[in-house]
């Protein structure tokens, strides 16, 4: 990077009829000269279209990702600079994570997706983990991301046909490029989890068959920890039979789960209430079903080119990086 800051593109994507775009004023709250701040407001019903369509005209050297309801913390800019001050470095990332004054029940869901036992290292994703470090996909979100522009055009931005984990995809590529791909825990946005238990089970399966699809386009030896839920599905639906064959033999793989199930409520109680451990729980037996379930899916669904794609016009915009007048 150069003495001189550069020019920062925060990109959001978001729906044509999304009225309040929560994440402007956080946004506005940054840390940086505004003259150097630029803020492109993508609409559209398909978000790697959307966010390819920004990308190809903003001014900016290094690209904000921000998802609608994303709040970053006013330092995040600054402190992604001191990262790209190597010059191997086109991404910088870190969590997102529930606001403290999210409802019960979110709270919970954000328990279950920062949990060790559901999402293994993804979890870096929702709570913050270790120190800073050089990381791979797993760790980083779409949500709360930096990134070289140039470094993303010179792949041709997001694959179009990939939603989600088309950022997954093209993370993998940048490192197989050599790109050095940063995890700071301290980069935080705030966001709040599913609104729903229905929404956040059919984020549960949108994961999977993501990831899925992911595999199949870009497949990475990083990928083999994702076939652990939909093996686990076949297990389940598979028990009858293994009970006949192998009587209680079968279950020992069942005892085992149930000792890391154990071992996650332990923590989930040094971390939490004991009331959302509790609530916690089931939920971590239902994320790898639904994981497993979408897993499944995604490896036999037909990837659409974005041109067989209903809906994929893009409007762009660009909001003002001034704070809205106190009234």
């Amino acid at each position: 990077m150069s003495d001189a800051l550069p020019c920062v593109t925060v990109l959001i994507p978001a729906r044509p009829d999304l009225a309040v775009i929560r994440a402007l004023d956080a946004v506005r709250r940054l840390d940086y000269p505004p003259g150097q701040l630029e803020i492109l407001i993508a609409r559209g019903r398909q978000p790697s279209v959307q966010r390819n369509a920004a990308l190809r005209v903003a001014r900016g050297e290094l690209v904000y990702f921000l998802d609608d309801d994303s709040l970053p913390e006013p330092e995040n800019v600054r402190r992604a600079l001191a990262h790209f001050e190597d010059p191997n470095v086109v991404m910088v990332g870190g969590p997102n994570i529930c606001p403290l004054d999210a409802p019960e029940h979110e709270q919970v869901f954000a328990l279950v997706l920062a949990s060790w036992l559901a999402f293994g290292p993804s979890r870096a994703r929702y709570t913050p983990v270790g120190f800073t470090r050089a990381t791979s996909e797993k760790e980083l979100i779409l949500c709360n991301l930096i990134a070289r522009r140039d470094a993303l055009l010179a792949l041709g931005g997001f694959n179009e046909a990939l939603y989600p984990n088309e950022e997954n995809a093209l993370m993998d590529q940048l490192q197989q490029r050599g790109g050095k791909l940063i995890y700071d825990p301290a980069f935080l946005a705030y966001r709040r989890p599913r609104p729903t238990l229905k929404a956040f089970c059919r984020m549960l399966l949108t994961y999977g068959r993501g990831r899925a699809e992911q595999f199949r386009v870009h497949p990475t030896p990083g990928s083999a920890l994702n076939f652990i839920p939909p093996l686990f599905v076949v297990y389940v639906v598979t028990l009858p039979l293994g009970l006949a064959w192998l009587g209680t033999w079968a279950l020992a793989p069942l005892a085992l789960y149930a000792v890391l199930l154990a071992a996650q409520w332990l923590d989930f109680l040094a971390r939490s209430t004991p009331s959302r451990a509790w609530r916690a729980v089931p939920l971590l037996v239902l994320a790898h079903l639904l994981y497993g379930l979408g897993f499944w899916r995604g490896l036999f669904t037909r990837l659409k080119p974005p041109g067989e794609r209903a809906q994929t016009a893009v409007t762009l915009e660009r909001a003002s990086v001034q704070p809205a007048p106190a009234s």
